[in-house]
């Protein structure tokens, strides 16, 4: 029953269609035949027009007729053919607006002024205080400076380095390094540790005599009092007598770092022929040098003086010793022999005692012959001798050398008889 309904009202829908296509062309013919004078153009624009306005209402009214009716369930609704048309589309779904920028509001100034005036900048009461602490850092570090410079002079090292650069023949570079390890620790009062410097060679190579000018020289700058000079086999020879040595030398040091703390000033303590100190007297001095029970025991200088080592010096210096070492500079070498021989030394010297574990060790290297021909011109010189250079060579000829190498002769005891075989001249 519904496909005959459908039927019936899709041959209603055509034969009105065909009814209406009809009377539009009967219309067109009366306008044809009342408007003569249009031209076939505009005639055919208007009957576009008036056909298009035609199906226009006739679907409309289809559209009505069909939703009165209504359509059964199931059944696919009718739809007609959609014809692009701009009814029904607003704006803002056809094309997207941009967001609109929120406009700053305008700063006003007053009428009467032509042009802007800056801001003022209001002066901060802090940075006078922030000028006046620079200032006060300023005078304190200059403060500071000028003060080391004046404790480093007290102890006159340029003086020092003269004398120890003309009296000390063949160990430039150790002198370079002792001057170092002094400028360092005399630069300040105030110090964590003592200076402990061990000073190895073999013999005659200038051990004692380099003390005896650090000792010299101390003794015109802070004074006799300040300074010691300690020769083990002089000082305690028996064995037996190692202990009351140890005590006796403890309070001796314990008086003398006291007057030093008084009179602001640091002492220096040289011990000679370390080699052959007691087990008593190390101890004594290895609980002194690590001492920290007060300030006074921290300002001091020990100087250690001895020839143990000496065959890993002397071995060292024949095997390493080329042709290309002499153009080295002094400081150089020795700065080379440093490298290699202090890990040597030390690992010889903790086996002994403790105390060596404390120490800055400087090893000093065999002297070559010209060092002993100078050895020569500065003791006839102060013997009051004609330094005549084939007299020297002479003497220097009758001195013992190890064998030639690479162009080095080394004196196997340095400058050791050069004092006898010149009191005998």
């Amino acid at each position: 029953m519904s496909d005959q309904e459908s039927s019936t009202s899709a041959s209603q829908t055509e034969g009105e269609f065909e009814g209406e296509m009809e009377g539009d062309e009967e219309l067109e013919e009366g306008q044809r035949d009342s408007a003569p004078c249009l031209s076939s153009t505009l005639r055919a624009v208007i009957r576009i027009k008036q056909k298009y306005q035609a199906l226009k209402r006739r679907r409309e009214e289809m559209a009505l007729g069909l939703g009165g009716a209504g359509t059964l369930t199931g059944a696919p609704g009718r739809t007609s053919p959609k014809i692009f048309t701009f009814d029904g589309v607003t704006p803002s779904s056809a094309v997207p607006q941009k967001k609109k920028r929120r406009r700053r509001r305008r700063v006003m100034f007053p009428n009467g002024t032509r042009q802007r005036a800056p801001p003022k900048q209001e002066r901060s009461r802090a940075k006078y205080c922030l000028y006046l602490l620079f200032a006060i850092v300023f005078l304190q570090v200059y403060n500071a400076i000028e003060n080391l410079d004046d404790h480093v002079l007290r102890y006159d090292l340029e003086g020092l380095e003269k004398t120890l650069r003309r009296e000390v023949f063949g160990q430039q570079g150790a002198v370079e390094e002792m001057l170092s390890h002094l400028q360092d620790y005399l630069s300040t009062y105030v110090h964590n540790k003592p200076l402990v410097v061990s000073v190895h060679g073999p013999s005659g190579v200038g051990k004692s005599h380099m003390g005896r000018l650090l000792a010299g020289h101390f003794r015109s700058v802070v004074g006799e009092s300040l300074v010691l000079q300690y020769y083990v086999l002089h000082h305690c020879p028996q064995e037996a007598d190692a202990l009351q040595c140890a005590h006796n030398l403890s309070t001796l040091i314990s008086q003398m770092v006291v007057r030093a703390e008084e009179e602001e000033k640091i002492p220096l303590f040289i011990f000679d022929e370390a080699e052959h100190m007691h087990e008593e007297i190390l101890d004594e001095l290895w609980q002194l040098v690590t001492s920290k029970k007060s300030n006074e025991y921290l300002n001091a200088i020990y100087l250690f003086l001895s020839n143990l080592g000496h065959a890993h010096i002397t071995k060292h210096m024949l095997h390493n010793s080329s042709s290309s070492s002499m153009a080295l500079t002094a400081s150089r070498r020795h700065s080379n022999l440093v490298k290699e021989l202090t890990p040597i030394l030390h690992n010889t010297l903790e086996k002994l005692h403790p105390l060596w574990t404390e120490v800055d060790i400087l090893p000093l290297g065999l002297l070559e012959k010209s060092h002993v021909m100078e050895c020569f011109l500065d003791e006839m010189t102060r013997e009051g001798f004609y330094p005549d250079h084939t007299n020297i060579e002479r003497l220097a000829g009758e001195i013992e050398y190890y064998p030639s190498v690479g162009g080095h002769e080394y004196s196997q005891m340095g400058c050791k008889q050069v004092v006898a075989k010149v009191n005998l001249l």
